[in-house]
């Protein structure tokens, strides 16, 4: 029996600010606008193909999930590879941050698992990528997850999105509609989070409410930040815009998500890191990014800072933002 192997990596992504687009009916035209932050650290997938069969096991490494993504990537991928149901499949997923908290795990999860099932089966890089990408845009449409987590990780680094929808489309797998862009010095950052998980993003997308006051901030954060040289000379920029649009939105006014992000800014301020560090809340999640206000920084303090809030009840891990795609 031939066994084939195959394995996909991708980071998270953390949404700083964002615009809803799912009005059209196709899901590649679906998406948001926005900015924030792709990481090192994410989802990697190990796939093991044995030809003969159409099952598929999913292996989680570090705890219990729900495999639905995983059992949607495939069904999604059998559309342009057809004989990718004609394997019995073992998937093992590795978690590198927690679910449910904002990172765009999701979106991650679903990216290497299709890269990993493609690679196993013997299909170039760039090909892999790209319809990675767009089997998991789809199926983070169908399961009304992210909006932009996949656009925005086409790029990698600190990305904005200046048009929604997939970054890949069709057979051909041509680029667009949606469009984002990227730059990267690998910047340390730390992430906290409480146990407590976040609010699933179709409580927020398809509320009438949340929409017209989400859209209304996430229009005006991105009518500065959309324009002009993206680079890092906007870092600070992007994190004003950031905390303007979650006050202005209203997602900093839910009680736990302002509690989160009060008590953190209470240890930044105790530890004498008010001028080194910027606390933003991570969209949708109930957590909390700190990045160096120097994005040149290699983050000497971060793990003093660490100290302080996992003594505090946070749930913390150094991270960095990842390379361009």
């Amino acid at each position: 029996m031939v066994v084939s192997l195959g394995r996909g990596h991708c980071g998270a992504h953390l949404s700083l600010f964002f615009t809803i687009y799912d009005d059209e009916r196709d899901w590649e035209m679906q998406g948001s606008t926005g900015a924030g932050l792709c990481l090192e650290e994410g989802v990697e997938a190990i796939a093991k193909g044995a030809g003969g069969g159409q099952s598929l096991e999913v292996i989680f490494i570090d705890g219990e999930h729900s495999d639905e993504i995983y059992k949607l990537v495939r069904e999604e991928l059998s559309r342009f590879i057809p004989e990718i149901m004609t394997y019995d499949w073992t998937l093992t997923i590795r978690m590198e941050l927690p679910t449910s908290q904002g990172f765009g795990m999701s979106a991650s999860g679903a990216i290497a698992a299709a890269n990993a099932f493609q690679r196993a089966m013997g299909f170039p890089h760039e090909e892999c990528l790209r319809r990675s990408l767009l089997v998991a845009h789809i199926v983070e449409r169908r399961l009304s997850n992210g909006l932009g987590d996949t656009t925005a990780l086409a790029s990698g680094g600190v990305e904005r999105r200046t048009v929604a929808g997939s970054p890949y489309s069709g057979e051909l797998l041509a680029n667009g509609p949606g469009k984002s862009e990227g730059w990267s010095l690998r910047t340390p950052l730390l992430l906290c989070w409480k146990d407590s998980t976040g609010t699933q993003t179709s409580n927020y997308i398809d509320d009438p409410d949340w929409r017209e006051k989400i859209n209304d901030s996430g229009i005006e954060a991105m009518s500065g930040v959309g324009t002009g040289d993206w680079d890092e000379s906007r870092w600070l920029e992007l994190f004003e815009k950031s905390n303007e649009f979650a006050e202005k939105s209203g997602l900093l006014m839910d009680a736990t998500r302002l509690q989160l992000f009060e008590d953190v800014n209470r240890v930044v301020d105790a530890c004498g890191m008010k001028d080194l560090a910027f606390p933003m809340l991570c969209m949708l999640g109930r957590s909390v990014v700190i990045a160096p206000i120097d994005a040149k920084s290699k983050g000497e303090f971060l793990p003093e800072l660490e100290d302080s809030l996992t003594e505090c009840g946070f749930n913390t891990k150094i991270g960095k933002v990842g390379p361009l795609a």
